[in-house]
C-alpha cells in the first residue's frame, strides 16, 4: 500500500540551489514540497562563501540582514609568493571585491549550514518544510498533456513498523538539486560534459594557532612547497584550501583519490611547509576537513521538456577556489522559480521556462571557462629565480582583479531572448540590458527618504516598470497625463497581461523624476504612474546633501525622454524603451506572457 498526492512544485534535495528554490516559491504562494534524504541539515563545513550579488540577491527575498549579521566579511585580499631565499612574503594587499558597482563590496562566510538555517527559517514562516529523510526510488514523464505530467516515487526512510513508506507524487514541476551525484540526472539520463583534472586540493576548517598576519584576510598563498588559499570564517575560525601532490592522496594500485591516506593532521604538516617561516601551531579543534579533485563539467541539458529541471551542482561542478559553487546553484533556482510561478499562475506560456537553461547554462559553461584559468594559475608553480617559467605574482593578480565582475556575480550578463530585448540600449547607455538593475540611491519624493533603487525590486514574481519621467515642468506633465491615457487602454501591455484589471499584480510601477527635492510636488504625477505614495523617486542627494543623486548620469537616461526600464522579477533588466515605443513593450511582454482574455482556457492545463 502506498500514498498518492499532487503537488505544483516537487524539489529533490534541500541544499542551497534546493532550499533558495523552495523559499522563493513558499513566499509566492506556490503548493510546493522539497524533500532530502539526509536525515538533519549541514552541521559544519560544504560550501561557505557568498558572492556580492548574492548578497544582493538574498536582499530581495528579505534575507540579507541576518546573513550579514551572522557571517564574516571578507574586504581585502593578501597575496604571497617566494621572496629571494624562498620563504614566502606578502607582495600585494588589494580590495576582495573589485566591481564597481557592488553594493555590498565584500563576501560573507559563513558555514553552509547556518546559511540553509535562514532558508529554512523563512520556509517555515511560509508553511513549507523539508521532509526528510525521504529519496526518490523512480521518475517518469507521463503526456504532457496531464495536469500532473510528473510521476514521482518516493521512499520515506524514517518509517516504523506499519507505516506507509511509499509515496506516489504527481508533479506538474520536479527540480532536481540533488547535488553532483545527482540521482535527478542520472534517472533523466542526462550526462556532465567535461574533464576531470589532476589538481588534488585539501580543505580544513579550524580555530588557527598562528603567527601569520593576514590570517583575517583571503590570501593566496604561491610557494616553492605548494599553494593555499585562506578564507576567514565566522568567529574565529578559519577554512584552509591546501594543495596536495598525488603521493599523499593517490592510492598506487587503484590509482584513485583515497581520503584514508589523507587526515586533518596530515594536512597541516602539508599547509606548514606552504607557510613557511610563519609558524602554523596545532589547533584545539578541527571542525571539518576532505580532500577533493577539481572536475570541471556541465550538464548536456538542464530540463527535460521544460516539467524537470536540474540545477545546482546536479549540472555544473568546478572549483570552489574562486568561490562560485554555492553562489552559481543558488542564482540557477533564483532564475528559475519566477518563470515558473509566472506559469503556475497561468500568467506566462511555458515557452518562458526554456530560458531557464539559455541563460543558466551559458552562465555555467562561462564559468568552467574561468575555472580551468583560475585553477590552472592558482595550482601552478611559482615563479621563482630557478623557474623563470612558473606563474609570476603579476598574471595571478592580473587574473583575480579583471575576473572581478564575473566572480562577484555582478558582471553576469544575460544574452538577448524573449525575455532580454537589447534594442533601445542606446536610451540608458549606463545600463547594460541583460544585467542586474545595478544599485543607486535616490529620495523618495513624499517624505524625501533615502531609498535604494534595489530595495524597490523584491523577489516577488511581478515587473518592475521604471519610468524615468525627466523634471516635471508643465510640459512634461501634460505628456505624461497623455501617456497614462494610452496606457489605460486595454491593447497597451499594463492593462492587456494584468489580472482581473489589477496592474499591480503583474506589474510595479515606479516613477524616478529628475530636479530638486526643494521644488517636487509628486502628486503631479499622474495616478497611474504613483499607484502609492512611495512609488515616486527623486534623483536628488538626501537632506544632509551627502548620499543620492546622479542616476540620470550614471544610467545615461536624457532627462528630456520619457525612458522606460524593465527589470525583471528576478532584479535582471529586461528591456529598456522611450514612451514613443509603446508598441515594442507590448512586443516584449507578448512573447511570453499570456493575455488575461487567453488565460482561461490554459490554467486548468497548467
Amino acid at each position: 500500500m502506498s500514498l498518492e498526492s499532487c503537488v505544483d512544485v516537487l524539489i529533490i534535495g534541500a541544499g542551497p540551489a534546493g532550499l533558495m528554490c523552495g523559499n522563493a516559491l513558499a513566499m509566492a504562494g506556490a503548493n510546493v514540497r522539497i524533500i532530502d534524504q539526509r536525515p538533519v541539515k549541514v552541521a559544519a563545513g560544504q560550501a561557505d562563501g557568498i558572492q556580492p550579488r548574492t548578497i544582493e540577491v538574498m536582499q530581495s527575498y528579505g534575507l540579507a540582514e541576518r546573513l550579514i549579521r551572522e557571517g564574516n566579511q571578507m574586504h581585502m585580499c593578501a597575496f604571497y609568493n617566494p621572496g629571494r631565499n624562498g620563504e614566502i612574503e606578502c607582495t600585494k594587499r588589494a580590495p576582495d571585491v573589485t566591481a564597481p558597482t557592488a553594493r555590498f563590496p565584500f563576501e560573507i562566510t559563513l558555514h553552509q549550514g547556518a546559511i540553509e538555517a535562514i532558508f529554512l527559517d523563512s520556509m517555515s514562516l511560509h508553511g513549507t518544510k523539508v521532509e526528510r529523510p525521504t529519496t526518490p526510488s523512480a521518475i517518469e514523464i507521463l503526456d504532457n498533456a496531464d495536469d500532473y505530467p510528473v510521476k514521482v516515487t518516493l521512499e520515506h526512510l524514517d518509517v516504523v513498523d506499519e507505516q506507509i513508506r511509499t509515496e506516489t507524487v504527481r508533479a506538474k514541476f520536479v527540480v532536481g538539486a540533488d547535488g553532483a551525484h545527482s540521482w535527478v540526472r542520472k534517472a533523466l539520463g542526462i550526462s556532465m560534459d567535461g574533464e576531470q583534472t589532476e589538481y588534488v586540493w585539501g580543505v580544513v576548517d579550524m580555530i588557527p594557532d598562528t603567527n601569520f598576519p593576514d590570517i583575517r584576510n583571503r590570501t593566496a598563498i604561491h610557494s616553492t612547497n605548494g599553494s593555499c588559499m585562506i578564507i576567514p570564517r565566522e568567529g574565529d575560525k578559519v577554512r584552509l584550501y591546501i594543495q596536495l601532490s598525488d603521493k599523499h592522496v593517490i592510492d598506487p594500485l587503484t590509482g584513485r583519490v583515497d581520503k584514508n591516506r589523507m587526515s586533518a593532521e596530515k594536512l597541516l604538516e602539508v599547509a606548514r611547509k606552504t607557510f613557511y617561516p610563519f609558524e602554523l601551531r596545532n589547533p584545539q579543534e578541527i571542525d571539518w576537513w576532505t580532500i577533493y579533485i577539481i572536475g570541471q563539467r556541465v550538464a548536456s541539458s538542464y530540463s527535460v521538456n521544460e516539467r524537470v529541471f536540474i540545477a545546482g551542482d546536479a549540472c555544473h561542478t568546478h572549483s570552489p577556489k574562486a568561490g562560485q559553487g554555492m553562489n552559481a546553484s543558488m542564482n540557477d533556482t533564483h532564475n528559475l522559480a519566477w518563470k515558473m510561478v509566472q506559469v503556475l499562475r497561468g500568467l506566462a506560456s511555458p515557452s518562458l521556462l526554456k530560458t531557464y537553461e539559455l541563460e543558466r547554462r551559458k552562465y555555467a559553461q562561462d564559468l568552467i571557462n574561468f575555472d580551468k584559468e583560475f585553477s590552472t594559475l592558482f595550482s601552478g608553480k611559482p615563479r621563482t629565480a630557478e623557474n623563470q617559467d612558473g606563474i609570476s605574482h603579476e598574471q595571478f593578480l592580473k587574473a583575480f582583479q579583471t575576473s572581478g565582475g564575473f566572480t562577484s556575480g555582478i558582471g553576469v550578463h544575460y544574452s538577448p531572448s524573449a525575455i532580454v530585448e537589447v534594442k533601445h540600449q542606446k536610451y540608458a547607455q549606463g545600463l547594460t540590458i541583460g544585467q542586474r538593475m545595478p544599485p543607486n540611491i535616490f529620495i523618495r519624493a513624499a517624505d524625501m527618504r533615502p531609498t535604494e533603487i534595489q530595495d524597490m525590486l523584491p523577489a516577488d514574481i511581478r515587473f518592475k516598470v521604471l519610468v524615468f519621467v525627466g523634471h516635471l515642468t508643465k510640459t512634461r506633465i501634460t505628456q505624461l497625463n497623455l501617456l497614462a491615457d494610452e496606457l489605460g487602454k486595454p491593447s497597451t501591455f499594463l492593462q492587456k497581461y494584468s489580472t482581473d484589471g489589477q496592474i499591480s499584480s503583474v506589474f510595479d510601477i515606479v516613477t524616478i523624476t529628475a530636479g530638486k527635492k526643494g521644488d517636487i510636488n509628486y502628486l503631479s504625477v499622474p495616478e497611474l504612474f504613483r499607484p502609492h505614495w512611495s512609488k515616486v523617486l527623486l534623483d536628488d542627494t538626501d537632506a544632509t546633501e551627502r548620499i543620492g543623486g546622479h542616476a540620470y548620469d550614471k544610467f545615461g537616461i536624457d532627462t528630456k525622454d520619457i525612458t522606460f526600464v524593465i527589470v525583471r522579477p528576478d532584479g535582471y533588466v529586461g528591456m529598456v524603451a522611450p514612451s514613443t515605443a509603446l508598441e515594442d513593450l507590448d512586443s516584449y511582454f507578448g512573447s511570453f506572457l499570456i493575455p488575461q482574455m487567453a488565460r482561461p482556457t490554459l490554467i486548468g492545463r497548467l
